[in-house]
């Protein structure tokens, strides 16, 4: 990683503007995740109706929230497609008798995990360092009611200029249409504009497909193709290379 920082930081000091993602990026959802899912296995008493293995739980879970996420990015399915479906097909696909289903899972879910504030590792400090440098702004596929309370609650607000939502704007990364949106917003020139986000599909292909640059965080160090040019897999790695 060290030879690749090398190779890149005299290209890299032209970027004005840079564009995060926020979920699996900045905001550490799968932990925030587990952390919410423990608490709810423990309220609903989901050991006691058929679930056996809280671990277990979260990481059927976790799959099948990240495959439906895929999905909702490419506009295969809705918002309510997706949360009318993640813990259904997970308490299905565990065993879980239909009639014990618990049907306000779901929205005890959806107000409980955005009041989590696991963030990645030096995050906080490597945004200081970033808005010294560069004009920062957030491109998120997220819901609204969510995003904003998790960037209210982290304090992460104010090192953002722009906070685009793609709830809000009607349209999600990979298209470029919210690419187009954002640097519409931020005044800001494609080959002057950089994109780091976790999500291959939405945020790396995207935003190269839309002629913007781009570095792939990838905290996992899962395997990296070879038309991705960057990656990272620790926040404060920017510091270095940016």
């Amino acid at each position: 990683m060290r030879s690749e920082i090398e190779n890149t930081t005299s290209e890299i000091k032209r970027y004005k503007h840079i564009f995060f993602d926020l979920d699996h990026t900045i905001w550490d959802f799968d932990k925030n995740a587990e952390e919410t899912l423990y608490e709810l296995y423990d309220i609903y008493g989901l050991g006691k109706i058929g679930l056996p293995s809280a671990g277990l739980f979260i990481e059927t879970y976790t799959r099948n929230n990240h495959q439906l996420w895929a999905e909702y990015h490419t506009g295969k399915i809705t918002k309510d497609e997706l949360r009318k479906t993640r813990f259904k097909r997970t308490f299905l696909e565990l065993g879980l008798h239909p009639e014990l289903i618990p049907l306000a899972f779901e929205h005890d879910y959806v107000k409980l995990c955005p009041t989590k504030t696991n963030l990645f590792p030096h995050a906080h400090e490597t945004l200081q360092y970033l808005q010294n440098k560069y004009t920062l702004h957030l491109i998120s596929n997220g819901f609204k009611e969510s995003s904003e309370l998790k960037i209210g609650n982290t304090n992460i607000g104010g090192y953002f200029k722009h906070v685009i939502i793609s709830e809000i704007v009607g349209v999600n990364k990979p298209d470029k249409a919210i690419f187009e949106h954002a640097l519409s917003l931020a005044g800001a020139k494609k080959d002057e504009s950089l994109m780091i986000g976790d999500s291959l599909e939405a945020d790396i292909y995207g935003a190269l497909n839309f002629g913007m640059d781009a570095i792939y965080f990838n905290p996992l160090n899962a395997h990296r193709p070879v038309d991705v040019p960057l990656q990272i897999t620790h926040l404060k790695e920017l510091t270095l290379l940016l």
